[in-house]
């Protein structure tokens, strides 16, 4: 029998100083997210990130948990649940930092009788930070486990027509009727990350919006991207913030804003763009600010999905 795991990022545990803590540490220790030396990536980490960024981070955390609690978790679940319903097959929930962990997600799709098991990483454009860290750390829990499996990952859909429709249609579907601007908004990385993939990252992000916006028939003024979520310099350009700051400048002052770097709502869109970065535009002079929920459990792109890891 075949199972389905769905891996996601990450967050913390719950609202706990020392949860934060813990995901930022594993998070940012992982070689292929900050892939500096180990001394000075320990150095930055230990000494400089989780000591001044800590309680932000938690702060930002409190601002869009849930009673339920994590949102990215939680709409992870719903996808979970969704995909399970139309492909009949056990689905399981990961995230590579934290919990639900890889090894719960293997250990429980083993003990439900799967001799195959399709990895899942929800992540559209393909980075090593994402795609190939979640490959790399899969496989080796699997060996550490001995689970007796086959092991298949699926691979990055940022240009799939079944995704770029699921997309574009969440799109149209929030989109106002009088807008100057539609920003896709993804996640950065450095540059020099970006360079050691072919397509870039660059050129895939570029792919996805410039597919998008030939499906929602936009002229190529009204329509642009930019990267967010930067932890220092040297990251892809242009920042988010810093666009966001200049576009009534521009005259742009009613835009539209989307996240297409994720499929289910999580701190960097909650927080990081729809409360942050909406502040950010309209003390900056701008007017009206739209922001585009994730795909999350829309039912085209479960329909995508279904498909494409059938």
């Amino acid at each position: 029998m075949k199972g389905i795991l769905l891996v996601n990022l990450g967050s913390p545990d719950d609202l706990k100083l020392s949860s934060v803590k813990r995901y930022l540490k594993e998070f940012l220790s992982d070689d292929y997210v900050v892939d500096l030396p180990k001394l000075i990536q320990q150095i930055l980490v230990n000494c400089i990130i989780i000591p001044f960024r800590s309680k932000r981070t938690k702060k930002a955390y409190e601002s869009i948990w849930t009673e339920d609690g994590s949102p990215l978790l939680i709409n992870t679940k719903h996808i979970a649940k969704k995909l399970h319903k139309k492909i009949n097959s056990p689905v399981e929930v990961a995230m590579r930092y934290q919990n639900p962990s890889i090894e719960n997600g293997l250990t429980q799709l083993k003990e439900r009788g799967c001799e195959e098991i399709v990895i899942v990483p929800l992540y559209p454009h393909y980075a090593e930070a994402t795609s190939l860290s979640t490959k790399l750390e899969t496989e080796r829990v699997a060996k550490d486990l001995g689970l007796d499996i086959t092991l298949s990952f699926s691979k990055a859909f940022y240009k799939e027509n079944g995704y770029i429709n699921a997309l574009s249609s969440k799109i149209e579907k929030h989109l106002p009727k009088d807008f100057d601007y539609l920003l896709f908004s993804y996640h950065g990385i450095p540059k020099r990350q970006d360079l050691k993939t072919d397509p870039t990252y660059e050129e895939q992000v570029l792919q996805t919006s410039k597919l998008c916006a030939q499906k929602l028939n936009l002229q190529d003024k009204k329509w642009g991207v930019s990267f967010q979520s930067r932890i220092g310099p040297g990251w892809l350009q242009p920042f988010t913030d810093k666009i966001l700051e200049e576009f009534p400048k521009k005259e742009i002052k009613k835009i539209v804003i989307v996240c297409p770097s994720f499929v289910a709502d999580n701190l960097e869109t909650l927080e990081e763009i729809n409360l942050e970065a909406r502040e950010t535009f309209l003390t900056s002079g701008g007017v009206e600010f739209t922001y585009i929920p994730c795909l999350n459990d829309d039912n085209d792109w479960i329909d995508f999905l279904t498909n494409y890891i059938s």
